[in-house]
């Protein structure tokens, strides 16, 4: 019985969900579908790029002589997702002969204003993997019904223009909607995988836009800070987060001139630490290391006994007074930086603010 109880008190696994580009697919391939046919596929079965082959409920359809609409109402699993429960609408149009298949933008689907993303300036949101999906899915309807799979094909997400103000799409040059995302059609929940691919995308745009000069900030506080610190535009500014050696990472495959790290006190202290990922659920602050950082900076024994006690990094951060600690941890946070970059050509400057924007500690070689 004992067992029992203590396996029904363990938390079931986190739900996977699909993609906006699985669930494009879905709604494309049923409404081409009903093209051929006259009838919708519901639930419809896809291929997802590593051979999963889930089946989607449609959501609404509709049919007329030349056009077929299907959409699906996106499940993201246990995915903290923005476009969770978003109504997502493919409407397939057959298109001339020998035109093949070509993507539209429809409400709520953002439009590419800059270069530096997977896709032409001008083109619809609708990354590369969601594309070869769907082309997948046409052919093989076409295919099956010795059609010749010739189609234009509108994407729209229900709300998406509003939902894609909770996203980095604005920075990134998406205007006017949410994108078509997706690399594997699998949602992982807490992944980040979005996020991590926004940086990575952020990274891009500003080597397109030839800038010599970007920042990673931890959050919203310190981005601004950083930016007018150091006068950058808003291309400049890469949504990092707690995702520090997720940027790391990529800069230093793909340089940019200058890089700006920036934060505040605690998360920089996690960073100084070699803590690549700096959320509070992943990392720890060593208070037993700042704690040893006051004690090369003079200050009394009884004060680093304290902070040697404390539980937070603020906590250690007020016992040093006037001590340059922030300083301290700066100092630190650029060395680990420095290593991780390793022989790539970027010059790195560490900056930490306090929860004003005021700048309390910064490093520079």
């Amino acid at each position: 019985m004992a067992n029992e109880s203590s396996a029904d008190s363990k938390k079931p696994p986190l739900r996977k969900g699909w993609s906006t580009g699985a669930c494009a697919t879905a709604a494309a391939q049923a409404a081409y579908g009903a093209l051929l046919t006259g009838r919708f596929e519901d639930p419809v079965t896809i291929i997802l790029p590593r051979g999963e082959t889930p089946a989607f409920a449609l959501a609404e359809t509709k049919l007329t002589a030349k056009t077929a609409s299907a959409a699906i109402i996106k499940d993201a699993g246990d995915d903290p997702d923005v476009t969770h429960q978003a109504l997502i609408r493919a409407k397939v149009r057959l298109g001339p002969a020998g035109s093949g298949v070509s993507f539209r933008a429809g409400a709520g689907v953002g439009t590419v204003t800059l270069p530096g993303l997977p896709l032409c300036v001008g083109e619809p949101a609708i990354n590369p993997v969601p594309r070869r999906m769907m082309s997948a899915a046409i052919a093989q309807l076409a295919a099956t019904h010795d059609a010749p799979g010739d189609v234009e094909i509108t994407i729209s997400v229900a709300e998406g223009k509003k939902l894609a103000e909770r996203t980095m799409n604005a920075r990134l040059g998406i205007v006017g909607g949410l994108s078509i995302l997706g690399t594997t059609g699998i949602v992982t929940p807490y992944s980040c995988s979005a996020w991590i691919a926004a940086i990575h995308q952020g990274v891009d745009v500003a080597r397109a836009a030839g800038l010599q000069h970007v920042a990673g900030a931890t959050g919203k506080t310190s981005e601004a800070a950083v930016r007018k610190f150091h006068g950058l535009e808003e291309q400049a500014l890469l949504e990092m987060g707690d995702f520090a050696g997720a940027l790391l990472k990529y800069i230093r495959r793909h340089p940019i001139a200058r890089l700006t790290i920036a934060g505040g006190f605690a998360k920089i202290s996690k960073l100084a630490q070699g803590h690549m990922d700096l959320h509070s659920g992943r990392s720890d602050v060593d208070v037993g290391a700042l704690a040893g950082y006051l004690s090369e900076l003079g200050a009394a024994p009884e004060i680093v006994s304290r902070a040697r006690t404390t539980v937070s990094a603020g906590a250690v951060l007020t016992l040093a007074e006037e001590l340059p600690l922030a300083e301290r941890v700066a100092e630190e946070a650029l060395s680990v930086i420095t290593d991780r970059l390793g022989d790539a050509d970027i010059a790195v400057d560490v900056a930490i603010f306090d929860r004003s924007g005021k700048l309390i500690g910064h490093a520079q070689p």
